[in-house]
């Protein structure tokens, strides 16, 4: 019997070989990239693949080693597809990705649209991108919003997108999907809840406690701790403010922020309620407009893959072969087509870079569908 060294010493051997005629096929790719250059040909042949994989199928001679050969060259043929789609970007094909780089975003005179009232974190958002004398106004739901820069009564919308404890605001990620506008900026806010109510109201009288959903979501520990505290779900932290201000109650509350109680003359009845005492909500700017500043570092997308094994894995590959990091992986429903989904993803980069322009040509040619959000 072969001692453990022997038997390793033989799989180097083995492994060298296989390494020398990987070269050697990677070789002939570079042949074929240029067939299919100078003939106009799609890089991915689907039904040529799956022939030839169910011949080298045949060659196994148990269900074990078909599987491993099935996706060994399952990892080959993708491996030369990636090697293709980036000597074509190097022998001067041009890919149009319908964005256009700018020094800085189209800001004097620009209207500015955000969902709530005074004093909600998209409020603190807007101001913290764009600054306090900008032209702005709120409406009453994301959606209307979306209106907005599509009516043209605004040009920039501000939008929570996800936080860092409650996760992702998964309507927003429909609404970008279904109105197709682009992200062209993004603000990070810290929150800080508290518990606003009336001039002599307390903690132990509250019966009512009005927030936005993701906010009582994101201080489910306290609001665990008192379960007598109704639960009122509102469109916004602020207008849950104005609410206890309107019906001047001292058994509601509301969950909002600090400036918010200045506002509408509440008090703070406990501070930084949130479960995460370093919790962030992430908000995008949104424009009609598919442009991007220059330098921008982060890029989202969203990709619709076939409904069929290893797809997903397969469409990853493209960033790992082009060295990109991904910051951000979401699926959403497909609208229409009952469990099927799509990919929102984030990733670093710049739409200059040769390496995500593979990396989104690769995408784009053996995906569904591929939509660019934007590069900010």
């Amino acid at each position: 019997m072969k001692d453990l060294q022997e038997i390793r010493k033989e799989i180097d051997a083995i492994d060298r070989q296989i390494v020398e005629l990987y070269k050697s096929r990677m070789k002939l790719t570079t042949e074929v990239a240029a067939d299919k250059i100078a003939t106009g040909k799609q890089v991915l042949d689907k039904k040529r693949e799956k022939s030839k994989l169910d011949v080298l199928e045949t060659f196994a001679d148990s269900n074990a080693t078909k599987h491993g050969i099935r996706e060994l060259f399952e990892q080959i043929m993708s491996a030369s597809r990636k090697r293709q789609y980036q000597l074509m970007i190097e022998k001067g094909r041009v890919e149009d990705f319908g964005f256009t780089e700018v020094a800085a975003l189209q800001t004097a005179g620009a209207r500015v649209v955000y969902q709530g009232v005074e004093g909600a974190y998209a409020h603190l958002a807007l101001e913290a991108y764009f600054g306090k004398d900008m032209t702005r106004f709120h409406v009453g739901t994301w959606r209307g919003a979306m209106e907005a820069l599509k009516s043209g009564a605004a040009d920039y919308a501000v939008l929570p997108f996800e936080n860092s404890s409650a996760g992702i605001v998964s309507e927003n990620y429909d609404l970008l999907k279904e109105y197709g506008y682009y992200i062209v900026g993004e603000q990070k806010i810290e929150v800080n809840h508290c518990i606003l109510g009336m001039n002599g109201a307390s903690l132990e009288g509250i019966q009512k406690i009005y927030s936005h959903p993701q906010a009582l979501a994101q201080c489910s520990r306290l609001l665990e701790a008192h379960p007598q505290w109704e639960q009122i779900p509102i469109q916004n932290t602020a207008l849950a403010a104005k609410k206890v201000q309107s019906d001047a109650d001292i058994t509601q509350a509301a969950i909002a922020s600090s400036l918010t109680s200045e506002l509408y003359g509440l008090h703070i009845l406990s501070e930084g309620v949130q479960n995460n005492r370093s919790n962030e909500t992430r908000f995008i700017i949104v424009s009609k407009r598919s442009e991007y500043v220059a330098g921008a570092g982060k890029i989202s997308i969203c990709v619709q893959l076939m409904h069929e094994a290893g797809s997903l894995y397969h469409a990853l590959g493209h960033f790992i072969y082009n060295g990109l990091n991904m910051t951000r992986i979401e699926s959403r429903p497909i609208p229409g087509r009952n469990w099927q989904h799509q990919f929102f993803i984030d990733f670093d980069g710049n739409l200059e870079d040769g390496a995500v322009q593979n990396a989104l040509f690769g995408l784009r040619e053996e995906a569904l569908d591929l939509k660019i959000f934007g590069n900010y």
